[in-house]
């Protein structure tokens, strides 16, 4: 039976993953609405087709003489770390098709869990095998016993989902037991190694000899593990064979994945669960096997264990693992302090007008859209490290949308909406204030992928008030999106559509846990050993508290971007979407654009941040930042870390890999090569604009009063 829909700005909500007989329907249709101040016509919008997502060629060229036809991706794959000295990411895989509906839909439904991460979901039209169906109960009872447990509230593991990992490992073994028997006698011959290993040379070491030389430790990923960091991991024979136990053991539970004979996209969901479990099972989240938490207790008289159990109640009774200090920042406090002012506002948006240094500035302003998914504060943190306080030193005049942070009163906000009361009405505030006939824009994210929609509708009614446009880490053809597949497929999108219609609303927290989930010894265990066995309080660092600072995601809008981008790839669709009454065709969008990657990004992968330079009509600068989506993009010149790629070759590559043979790697941050190509784009400096206009008085002191709404 539906859940009864709350009236708009209603204060009840509704118990998360409630059941529902009533399924929400695939695309919604926006309702097209007029933004204040906006001259663009008002017509209905149309969702796009619904359909799987199929794999789609490449859209041709707008001039057919001037760029390339379709070339297919190599199977061999060029790395970054060729270039840079940090490792490059691993190959983002073509999205997920899942098996029938899984036990851990049916406990999702049946128990009303409470994890924002949706557990997996089986398939539809493939048939349950008996083995499915024998492993569904084992499933279904190991969700139950988690959510029962209170440390689901923290940590948003998909218990359902890991057991159906192991059971289907399990089931290829016995498939071959020639094979299995081979295997696990390997195994037991290199544990046993290990084990003689490790006593000689705690004996060579006790006896005053010269201890053998050992590797450091690495991740599965190649780089070094910083979980093993304590001097106890190599020097006790004990911790030291627990240690090289656990990487053998993981390493072939891996290496059982890879060879698993599934497709490619549920062989993705097969490796990450079974990740899953292997970073929850290390010997370092729990306090009798952590050498140093271990230590520290002696240290302390036991002080630690009683700090880290009063931080774990108290997280427990908030409902949230806290990985930084929420009382050490506040936004107007010691974040987004650069000076500004509000410019104006309207039911979306505020946009802040930054106060410029000097007397004169770039005659072509700058507007700045952040993703709405979080705060736009990510871009002006402290001085040290401010993008906007960088921009105004340089000499551009920035506007920022500092978005609102939507309750049930906008559940029927739809993405013609964002567009309108967004970057339309945005530019035209910018416009009648600098009195410039073209603005320059930047988009991160979400926020990128929003500008390119706006783009390709303008240039379908002829609105060429974009002069330029910067894409920081941001999408538009989602073939392949990495490890967010596991959390973007139609089971995914349609829990998420139940949990819009019974709030209106999509809470901060479900976003925030899948993206901690892609890195989550860095972001959920690293913050596990911190707080609750070495009893430090987290630490006060500004990134993370703006990542857990996140915003709720009005339903209309949210689920018509989900589709159209993870489910349906639309977006590379010529007129497969349309908005604000335009049929989108990104081939029309003639601007040029600077596109900037990350080398680790796991939510944006930077192959599929390089996909714009072949979907557009304009000429398109690609760099390629070290790191991940966060600290690749704010990387201030001052601190001289990190490096960039770039490639000035003057023909356009045909895939990433030819890019990147190309391109040549520099030194610093890539901010400096973007700040020379906007100047180029932004005009003679000229006598700054006034703060506001005689229609757009200043408001209020940046950053805005929508930015500290929780």
């Amino acid at each position: 039976m539906m859940a009864t829909k709350r009236k708009a700005g209603s204060a009840d909500h509704p118990k998360e993953g409630g059941a529902s007989g009533t399924k929400p329907k695939s695309a919604i249709k926006p309702t097209l609405k007029p933004a204040e101040g906006s001259n663009i016509g008002k017509k209905p919008n149309a969702a796009g087709k619904k359909g799987g997502k199929a794999a789609v060629a490449p859209l041709p060229p707008a001039q057919p003489s001037s760029k390339p036809a379709k070339v297919s991706q190599p199977k061999s794959r060029a790395k970054p770390d060729q270039k840079f000295a940090a490792a490059a990411s691993p190959k983002p895989k073509p999205a997920p098709k899942l098996k029938p509906k899984s036990a851990a839909a049916t406990v999702a439904e049946d128990i009303g869990t409470q994890s924002p991460v949706k557990p997996t979901a089986q398939q539809p039209d493939k048939p349950e095998t008996p083995y499915q169906a024998a492993v569904a109960p084992l499933a279904a009872f190991a969700s139950q016993m988690w959510q029962a447990n209170p440390l689901s509230k923290l940590l948003p593991l998909d218990m359902a989902a890991i057991v159906e990992a192991v059971s289907t490992v399990s089931a290829q073994a016995l498939e071959d037991p020639a094979r299995a028997n081979d295997e696990a006698r390997e195994l037991t011959l290199k544990l046993w190694q290990n084990a003689s290993d490790t006593w000689t040379a705690a004996i060579a070491r006790w006896s005053g000899q010269a201890s053998p030389v050992t590797d450091r430790d690495k991740a599965p990923g190649g780089e070094v593990d910083r979980r093993f960091d304590a001097p106890e991991w190599e020097q006790n024979p004990f911790f030291h064979m627990m240690k090289q136990t656990y990487g053998l053991l993981s390493e072939q539970l891996l290496k059982q994945a890879e060879r698993a004979d599934l497709e490619g996209s549920d062989k993705q969901r097969l490796a990450f669960h079974l990740r899953q479990l292997i970073d929850a099972s290390s010997p370092t989240v729990f306090l009798p096997t952590n050498p140093a938490a271990l230590r520290k207790a002696m240290e302390t008289g036991g002080t630690s264990v009683a700090n880290g159990m009063r931080q774990l109640l108290a997280d427990l009774d908030s409902g949230r693992l806290n990985m930084t200090d929420t009382e050490a920042f506040a936004p107007g406090r010691n974040l987004a302090l650069t000076p500004g002012k509000v410019v104006f506002r309207n039911k979306l948006i505020e946009l802040i007008q930054y106060a410029p240094k000097g007397e004169k500035a770039h005659e072509v302003p700058l507007l700045i859209l952040p993703p709405w998914i979080n705060k736009f504060y990510i871009l002006d943190l402290q001085p040290k490290n401010s993008l906007v306080a960088y921009l105004v030193d340089q000499g551009f005049t920035v506007f920022m949308v500092s978005w609102k942070n939507p309750d049930a009163s906008l559940e029927e906000t739809s993405l013609d909406d964002y567009m309108l009361d967004g970057p339309i009405a945005a530019s035209d505030a910018v416009r009648r204030i600098t009195g410039a006939k073209q603005i320059n824009a930047m988009g991160y994210c979400i926020g990128g992928t929003l500008l390119m929609m706006t783009l390709a509708a303008l240039a379908a009614k002829g609105d060429d008030r974009f002069s330029s446009a910067t894409l920081m880490v941001s999408m538009q053809d989602f073939t392949e999106v990495g490890d967010t597949a596991v959390f973007m497929d139609e089971p995914h999108i349609e829990f998420i559509e139940k949990q819009m219609l019974e709030r209106g609303y999509l809470d901060s927290r479900h976003m925030s846990d899948m993206f901690n989930m892609l890195r989550p010894n860095d972001l959920i265990w690293g913050a596990v050993v911190n707080n609750y066995l070495m009893g430090e309080k987290p630490p006060a660092f500004d990134l993370l508290y703006w990542n857990a600072d996140g915003t709720r995601m009005a339903r209309a809008a949210h689920s018509f971007y989900l589709r159209n981008t993870y489910i349906e790839n639309n977006l590379i669709k010529p007129g497969a979407i349309t908005l604000l009454g335009e049929k989108l065709d990104l081939r029309k969008i003639t601007q040029d654009i600077y596109a900037v990657g990350a080398e680790k990004d796991h939510i944006v992968p930077w192959r599929a941040a390089w996909q714009v330079t072949r979907l557009t009509g304009g000429d398109v600068r690609y760099v390629l930042a070290a790191s991940g989506h966060i600290a690749g993009m704010i990387n201030p010149p001052a601190k001289a870390k990190g490096g960039h790629l770039t490639n000035d070759s003057t023909s356009r590559a045909a895939t990433p890999d030819d890019w990147l043979a190309g391109a040549v790697a520099k030194q610093g941050s890539w901010w400096a090569d973007w700040a020379q190509w906007l100047a180029a784009h932004s005009g003679e400096k000229v006598a700054i604009p006034p703060m506001g206009s005689k229609t757009d008085k200043p408001l209020c002191d940046a950053p805005g009063t929508y930015v500290m709404e929780r």
